[in-house]
């Protein structure tokens, strides 16, 4: 995605000859990049920097402690409930494929930007096993 927006303000300045279009590249990239699917890869190191001493580098979780983001239909599921869930913590009781887990799962708002939240939902979301599309900045703005 960064190679898609660096084109594009690269051909938007080139073809800027006109007043105003290189800022209108430039906004028009940046409405691109708030509706479209954030970088997997971007997200890869997002969620080795913050979530996988939980939820494990594998996805696998830690039995009766931390949940499996492998395999879980909550974070392949509707994505505005894992991206309220990585936003806004969760902590009680939850049960995935069978297994309860009782803990506190942290906030993110105010620790992440929402860029790097919807990066790292879109990076689990299509990782081990899971086939699930990605999200976009504006989805992630979207919930409260």
């Amino acid at each position: 995605m960064k190679y898609a927006i660096a084109a594009f303000l690269i051909i938007g300045a080139l073809a800027g000859c006109a007043k105003g279009a290189q800022s209108s590249a430039a906004a028009s990239a940046s409405a691109a990049a708030a509706n479209n699917p954030a970088s997997a890869s971007d997200g890869g190191a997002v969620y080795v920097a913050n979530c996988s001493s939980c939820h494990q580098t594998n996805g696998q979780g830690v039995p009766g402690a931390f949940p499996p983001l492998a395999g879980n239909p909550v974070v392949a599921g509707n994505p505005i409930a894992v991206i309220a869930i990585v936003k806004n913590g969760i902590d009680g009781r939850v049960e995935v494929n069978g297994q309860a887990y009782s803990g506190i799962m942290p906030r993110w708002k105010g620790v992440l930007s929402d860029e790097q939240i919807a990066s790292v939902i879109t990076y689990i979301r299509s990782s081990w096993k899971n086939h699930a599309p990605g999200v976009s900045v504006a989805q992630v703005q979207s919930v409260k």
